[in-house]
């Protein structure tokens, strides 16, 4: 399952992706404002959303009531130490599945999470991706060529995801690492590099016109 967790409390946001990690066996991405909530969850499938109700640029109110104006389907959780009913009762109106009140205990944050996994949000429609000889599943988050699938890591697909959001835009690394590794996270430009090199290698075995085009001391351009 894929969680995108936007809490700007750096021990808590670190703490939570660490026990959904390691003791929910989800993939976690992190954000620290209401913006990169709202970019992320626009570009990528997640199956829940947990969103903290005090957030920098955009609350997590704003966020879900902007989700669900664009019909956004995927479950959301708001986390809050605001703990009256007309809270919980604004919360719940602005199109939130679930509300947690702070403090928390972890095991119930995983327990809420096994309940709404269980339930049905919204049809399961392939989200698909055609370029060049490629089309790509943003649904399965898988690759393919002519029908055959091409394997890319969880950060590769993260990458091509973002170059196609992108085409023909420079994305610097500093974006790249933002948008791909997350806020926060201790991976350095080289892990950029590398990982476009992968992906890179793996396009261009399919297809030997290359897609993936860099720009000298600043980062990468992709064109179909």
């Amino acid at each position: 399952m894929n969680i995108l967790l936007a809490e700007d409390d750096k021990k808590l946001g670190k703490l939570v992706k660490y026990v959904l990690e390691k003791k929910g066996g989800y993939h976690v991405d992190w954000v620290e404002n209401g913006e990169d909530a709202l970019d992320y969850a626009k570009a990528s499938s997640y199956d829940v959303l947990i969103l903290d109700w005090m957030m920098p640029r955009t609350d997590g109110i704003e966020v879900c009531k902007g989700l669900r104006a664009a019909n956004y389907g995927q479950a959301i959780v708001l986390l809050t130490a605001k703990d009256a009913l007309q809270d919980k009762i604004l919360g719940l109106d602005a199109g939130a599945d679930d509300y947690l009140t702070k403090p928390f205990e972890m095991d119930e944050l995983l327990a809420r999470l096994r309940t709404l996994t269980r339930r049905n949000f919204a049809p399961i429609q392939a989200n698909v991706a055609a370029f060049g000889v490629f089309t790509l599943n943003r649904t399965s988050r898988r690759l393919f060529k002519s029908g055959d699938e091409i394997f890319l890591s969880q950060r590769e697909y993260q990458l091509l995801d973002l170059f196609l959001q992108n085409i023909g835009h420079v994305l610097t690394r500093e974006v790249i690492l933002d948008r791909v590794w997350g806020i926060g996270s201790e991976v350095s430009y080289k892990n950029v590099d590398v990982t476009v090199k992968m992906l890179r290698d793996k396009l261009e075995a399919a297809q030997e016109e290359p897609m993936i085009h860099s720009v000298r001391g600043v980062g990468y351009r992709f064109e179909r």
